[in-house]
Formats: structure tokens, sequence, C-alpha cells
């Protein structure tokens, strides 16, 4: 049998990592990380976007010290916020020191506040001490194949200090760097979950092996998102999953780690309770 989700953070709530926290703890998505160093398939990201709820989108990108500001304003009239996170819209890690820098500022504010932070875990493991450090007890890494092959059909390009990858190159290394950041962040003690989206015919029934082989890392949480087929990607004219096939595959990939069921694709300015 499963163990139950261990508790991260400094605190015991986080409404995406534990639905019994849905209804009655917040969490403020800051929107600043300002730019990507991959590109996927299916993401589009938006920087002034006011009409869409994805993930990729917000309304701005800011800075470490408006995200200190944004967030002081939001207890006065949202006092329920128990987490602050980076989540996008780029990656947090493709210009870390901002992340690192919210992070610093908003501790030294609110030392009580639990913090989480979403990554593609390119660049992320040179970064995990720091975060343990500021007390950053919630990540996600997003994790859309374990195999090359299949990785290049989900990824275009990935980008690496002056070298830009591209098939299945970019694939294996993202993959490689991916299964270390979550080994690293493990090993420190902070709360994993992996996020999945899932692309039918490509990368759908290789969940369960991602499933299998995060479960087997001491991976928390999985969370396998449909995929949203969005204007201008390459995956624009996909299929999105059927709710018949997301629940199949929960099912299934719940034998090897806990499954989030409650997640509603947030943008990265989201805020308040899910």
């Amino acid at each position: 049998m499963l163990m139950p989700l261990n508790p991260g953070g400094r605190d015991n709530h986080h409404p995406c990592f534990f639905s019994r926290d849905k209804g009655t703890f917040g969490r403020i998505h800051l929107p600043g990380a300002q730019s990507c160093n991959i590109q996927c398939a299916y993401c589009r990201r938006d920087y002034d976007c006011a009409h869409e709820n994805r993930p990729g989108v917000s309304h701005g990108v800011i800075s470490p010290e408006a995200a200190l500001d944004r967030l002081t304003r939001t207890l006065e009239t949202m006092p329920h916020i128990c987490v602050a996170g980076v989540a996008g819209p780029g990656d947090a890690f493709s210009h870390p020191e901002s992340t690192l820098k919210t992070f610093e500022l908003i501790r030294r504010r609110y030392p009580k506040i639990s913090f989480c932070v979403s990554s593609n875990g390119l660049n992320l493991t040179p970064h995990v001490r720091a975060l343990h450090d500021l007390g950053v007890g919630f990540t996600t890494v997003t994790v859309n194949a374990l195999d090359p092959k299949i990785g290049s059909q989900m990824v275009r390009t990935v980008n690496l200090g002056d070298r830009v990858y591209s098939g299945q190159e970019a694939s294996a290394l993202l993959i490689e760097r991916q299964l270390t950041a979550v080994e690293a962040l493990k090993a420190m003690g902070i709360t994993v979950k992996v996020n999945t989206v899932v692309v039918p015919g490509i990368n759908d029934h290789h969940s369960l092996y991602i499933a299998k082989q995060m479960g087997a890392m001491g991976v928390d949480l999985m969370n396998l998102l449909p995929l949203i087929p969005v204007a201008g990607t390459d995956m624009a004219n996909m299929p999105e999953p059927s709710l018949e096939l997301i629940r199949s595959l929960r099912k299934a990939a719940g034998a090897y780690l806990p499954q989030m069921y409650h997640c509603r694709r947030c943008r990265a300015d989201a805020v308040g309770c899910l």
C-alpha cells in the first residue's frame, strides 16, 4: 500500500498538494519567471494576457520587490493565503537570481509562510541547497517523458549555456537533468510533485512508466495534466485527452505514487483558493 503524501514546507497546508486544503487555504502565484530555457511543443507563454486561464500566462512579469508588495497587499484582503510560489510564466531557474531574491525578500517579512516553486528541472539542481535554506518546502517538476525519442516530440529546443539543443539530444539532456534535480530535492527532504502533460498517441501510456520511475525515486505526488491545444503551438491541432483516458491513467499510475485529482491548471498569477 502506498504511504500518504508527507507534508512539506513550514507547515502542513498547501491547496495544490493536499486536496483537503483546496477550499480553506489559498495560494498566490507570483509571476517572476521572465523567460524559459526550453521550448515545449504545447506551450505558448503570454506575458500580457487577461483572458486565458492556463499555465504560462499572466498579466505581466514582476520584480522580486513587486512580488513582495503584491503578497503584502493580497494578505490584507486574503489572510487565508498560506503559500507563495513562483510558477511562471517562464521557468523559475532560467534567471534563478530573481526567483531566489523573491523568496529571500518574502522570508524576511513573512517567516511563517510556505514557499513553492515550479520548474522544468533543466537548471534546478545547482539551486536546491539555496531553496532548502530559504525554506522552500514544495516543488513541482514537469516531466513529460523519460525516453528521449518520446521526449523529442514534447520539447523542441533546450537552451543550456551557449548552446541550443534540439531533437533527441535536447530531450536526453533535459531528462538527465530532471532526474538529477528530483534526486537532489528528495535528498534535501523537499516535497516533490511531478507534472506530466498527457498527449494522446505520444506519451499517454508512457506516463505510467514515468509514474513508476518517479515513485521509485520517492516523489510525493503526480499530476497528470490533460493537454490544452493552444493556438500558435505545434500541438494546436492535437486532440485533447478524454476524461475517461485521464481517469484510467490516474487509476493505473496510482499504483506507483499518489495522484492529484483537483488541479485547476492555474495561471502564473493565480491567487486565492483553487
